[in-house]
């Protein structure tokens, strides 16, 4: 749990925005978008050269595609009159005819590898903006953001803008074949042409009916599909509390009902996806009746050659491939409408925590910190901590004890700046902290958390995660003085075990050591325990008792603990209550007054039976001392 994580149990619940939560499971948006088209065509500009190739192919191809009936059409008369034609005429209309073969299947290919090329180009590059945007923003904003929300953006929004990118190449090939098809049939015929095209207006007409309809079910598909997936995600996370509390039945029936939900939105969805499919086939057909029944009079009459009527079949049958395309690839236009516009928020939410031009990054400092009448909270009109003033010397260790919400957490987030104060000023050796670059702090503030997170690769990687010029002896050192190296020695690969996602091969114990061992390598100024040990066992926590007094050792250090044995040997305890500091003292001399953190202590050790209730209460409602 890192700090911003944590600080999140200091301020109140968070109200959820409920046209916050429709806008971001709506998977249609407006038919068109400018904003978002010209914002993502921003990241297409690069490989506009390249795109400009692909709709010539596109062109080349659709062309092909035009002329194959007339080419046919050609064949077919000169074979009727071929008494009169040379054998070389006929052959020639065979090449020509293969040579439009050859072009069209050449201009497909280079269409389709240049826009599959570009849109992954494309896509990595959006992957790339948003995730080292999101490596920026604030904790303020991560706090409000699920992480599912976060990875629909990253991976399915971003596929939706793929798939609009290589569709609307496509869609500029149909609709030049649509226009070009309507064009020929008029010229080759021109009542014949009208008389194919009067099936066009039904087609419209039930394509205005099922839109609406269809747009609806896809909708609730898509809604009905995140639900579901919502639930299956916390199934699998919580299967230990669901087998502990014997829920398997309970949590089945939960997740079936929304399953079910999901399998019919699917069907209505599937339903209305297929219903144009044989319409479109009726009109072909129709179409071609006519053709057929009108063109096969014309020609028994003479007034039509077998020709024309034969590329007509052609021009009908390829006629209705583009409006079906065109129709699929509209439904792909607001889904990436959509998408972009969720892309696009995630990508212009500011860098509230950001350098400033001047931004000192000293290569060392002296380690002296100072809250100097600090007021910050969470939410507005809400403070977490109160007019917080206290100054750690450097080398000094002081302890933060308070009851969960008193704002412990909150210091050392304000610290490292991952929030600004509302009120006051945090220093270090005299300098604001907003006065310092964050990879200065970065560097000179080393962080050990409650639940330590490892990431995918050896344990020597980890260990040297921050200071990656460490060596193997530096690595080793740091584990033994720590208390990992032992168990680490006994592992088949040492210090070249792999860990599984995030250490899941290693007790917590064992992950915590290893964080510890990761700080110290990295020879941070300050270091700052966050409920450090509240997740290893008693014995493991003597053995690196000492361990950690070498860590803290020539340091400047801020420990955080609700197991006072910890932070006993502090050189000072700073007890806060309600955001603001109540008691402040070495151990021995808090106990003698008999105030908040005696009674804190004495909970760690007793019984509350062990405690009369009076004493509890007057600690706790006794008055803030500022």
């Amino acid at each position: 749990m890192n700090a911003a994580s944590k600080a999140s149990r200091e301020r109140p619940p968070r109200a959820v925005v409920g046209s916050q939560i429709s806008i971001d499971e709506e998977m249609f948006g407006a038919a068109f978008d400018g904003h978002v088209v010209r914002r993502f065509f921003s990241y297409v500009r690069p490989y506009r050269r390249r795109l400009g190739v692909a709709v010539g192919a596109v062109l080349v191809f659709t062309g092909a595609q035009l002329a194959i009936p007339l080419v046919i059409r050609h064949a077919i008369d000169k074979a009727m009159i071929a008494q009169s034609a040379s054998a070389s005429s006929l052959a020639l209309v065979i090449a020509v005819f293969g040579l439009v073969i050859l072009v069209n299947y050449a201009a497909n290919w280079v269409q389709d590898r240049i826009v599959g090329l570009t849109g992954e180009q494309v896509i990595y590059d959006l992957r790339r903006a948003m995730f080292a945007h999101l490596q920026h923003v604030a904790l303020g904003f991560m706090d409000k953001t699920e992480i599912g929300r976060m990875m629909s953006r990253l991976q399915g929004d971003v596929n939706a803008l793929q798939e609009f990118l290589e569709n609307s190449i496509t869609a500029i090939g149909d609709l030049v074949l649509l226009a070009g098809i309507v064009i020929i049939m008029l010229a080759l015929d021109f009542q014949l042409g009208l008389l194919t095209l009067a099936v066009v207006p039904t087609l419209l007409a039930v394509r205005l009916f099922w839109l609406p309809r269809a747009r609806q079910a896809f909708r609730r598909a898509r809604e009905t599909n995140s639900i579901a997936n919502g639930a299956l995600a916390e199934g699998i996370h919580a299967v230990r509390t669901v087998q502990g509390l014997g829920r398997e039945s309970v949590n089945f029936q939960l997740y079936e009902d929304k399953a079910r939900q999901n399998l019919l939105a699917h069907l209505r969805s599937a339903k209305f996806a297929q219903a144009m499919i044989p319409v479109v086939d009726t009109m072909t057909g129709a179409a071609m009746g006519v053709v057929v029944v009108l063109g096969g009079t014309l020609v028994l009459d003479g007034a039509l050659d077998i020709g024309v009527m034969i590329a007509f079949l052609f021009y009908v049958q390829r006629f209705f491939d583009p409006i079906r395309s065109l129709t699929i690839q509209y439904s792909v236009m607001q889904r990436a409408m959509a998408s972009g516009q969720r892309i696009f928020e995630v990508l212009d939410v500011p860098l509230a925590i950001a350098d400033k031009p001047d931004a000192a990054d000293p290569d060392a400092i002296a380690g002296t910190i100072a809250f100097e009448d600090v007021t910050f909270g969470y939410v507005k009109n809400q403070p977490v901590l109160k007019d917080v003033s206290f100054t750690v010397r450097p080398g000094e260790t002081i302890a933060l004890v308070g009851p969960t919400g008193s704002g412990k957490t909150s210091i050392t987030a304000l610290l490292h700046r991952f929030y600004d104060v509302w009120d006051g000023r945090v220093t270090i050796d005299g300098r604001d902290v907003r006065d310092y670059a964050k990879a200065a702090l970065g560097r000179h503030i080393a962080m050990v958390l409650q639940d330590p997170f490892l990431f995918t690769g050896t344990i020597a990687e980890n260990i040297r995660y921050r200071t990656t010029a460490a060596t193997r002896a530096d690595i080793e050192r740091a584990a033994k003085i720590v208390g990992a190296h032992d168990f680490i020695a006994r592992l088949d690969g040492g210090y070249e075990t792999m860990l599984q996602q995030q250490g899941r091969n290693l007790s917590l114990g064992q992950r915590q050591l290893i964080s510890f061992a990761r700080a110290l390598v990295a020879d941070a100024r300050i270091l700052v325990l966050d409920e450090a040990t509240a997740n290893i066992d008693s014995y493991t926590e003597r053995q690196i008792q000492t361990g950690l007094a070498r860590l803290l050792e020539g340091r400047t250090g801020i420990v955080i603990a609700h197991r006072l044995a910890t932070i006993r040997g502090a050189d000072r305890i700073i007890v806060l209550r309600e955001g603001r500091i109540v008691e402040t003292g070495t151990h021995d001399a808090l106990l003698g007054e008999g105030g908040l953190y005696a009674t804190l202590y004495a909970l760690n050790y007793a019984s509350f039976d062990d405690i009369p209730g009076d004493v509890i209460r007057d600690a706790l409602a006794a008055p803030v001392r500022t």
